[in-house]
């Protein structure tokens, strides 16, 4: 019963942060201030009452429009907000046993990777709607993932660790082709910023989980671009498809369910 409780209110905690993430995503680079000035309908600037800013229930409760000028809200609120309450429920799933070794570890990793996650949700959503990268949060997140190379994750009882010098080369051994590809064709076949990406995707994952993550983004990358050729008439085979969503949602599959398709974890034995 407790831990049906825990992960309701982890679950309600990330809906709200998935509130938040679609605020970001939504003012990054419009000159708008993330942190200040209330919420408005981008219709008709109607600002917005506090039960119409209630996750996923004020979109349900206002049919999905806004409550003055009847315009549609993007889907994207909703979708948002229960991909990352989902998500966050997920994190804590993957780290259930340390909750019941150590609630403040379980906190702390828990935090940690909600942290990367969430700004892996807003990279790809931004990386959907803009075709670029914001340099900022992948440089954010690149901090991050290179300071969880201190942590030893892996185990029941994670502890602090001096990480090999092959952790530390985890990230450029993986980036580095993608930035050369991206610098030889002068970004047309691949955006720089996807190199950056990666980098932290390989300190995040490892070597072994990390190129693991990167073939099975490009897979599902293949997949759906086909499915767009196949189902829409404006879309070929030039059609630009960004790579980070792809990129994020291998990483985290890879992450929860600590996928190694290829058992290159007993190749470079960690």
């Amino acid at each position: 019963m407790i831990y049906s409780l825990i992960f309701l209110f982890i679950f309600l905690f990330g809906i709200i942060i998935g509130s938040f993430l679609n605020v970001v995503i939504f003012r990054m680079n419009t000159g708008l201030s993330i942190h200040k000035g209330r919420s408005k309908c981008m219709t008709c600037s109607h600002k917005l009452s506090w039960y119409e800013l209630i996750p996923i229930f004020s979109y349900i409760f206002l049919n999905g429009k806004c409550r003055k000028c009847k315009t549609k809200i993007s889907k994207q609120y909703l979708i948002i907000e229960l991909l990352t309450g989902s998500i966050f429920v997920l994190i804590g799933i993957h780290f259930l046993e340390v909750l019941i070794i150590s609630p403040l570890i379980f906190i702390f990793l828990f935090i940690f990777f909600s942290l990367l996650f969430s700004i892996l949700i807003v990279i790809s959503v931004y990386d959907l709607r803009h075709k670029i990268i914001p340099n900022n949060l992948v440089y954010i997140f690149d901090f991050f993932a290179f300071l969880l190379l201190f942590v030893n994750y892996h185990t029941v009882f994670p502890l602090f660790q001096i990480p090999s010098i092959f952790s530390f080369l985890s990230g450029p051994i993986i980036a580095t082709p993608f930035a050369i590809i991206s610098l030889i064709s002068k970004e047309k076949w691949m955006g720089f910023g996807d190199a950056k990406l990666i980098l932290g995707i390989g300190w995040m994952l490892g070597l072994a989980f990390g190129i693991t993550s990167i073939i099975l983004s490009f897979w599902l990358g293949a997949i759906i671009g086909l499915l767009l050729i196949l189902f829409k008439k404006r879309v070929g085979m030039k059609t630009e498809i960004p790579l980070a969503p792809f990129l994020a949602i291998s990483s985290i599959i890879v992450f929860l369910f600590s996928l190694d398709l290829f058992y290159l974890s007993l190749l470079f034995n960690f």
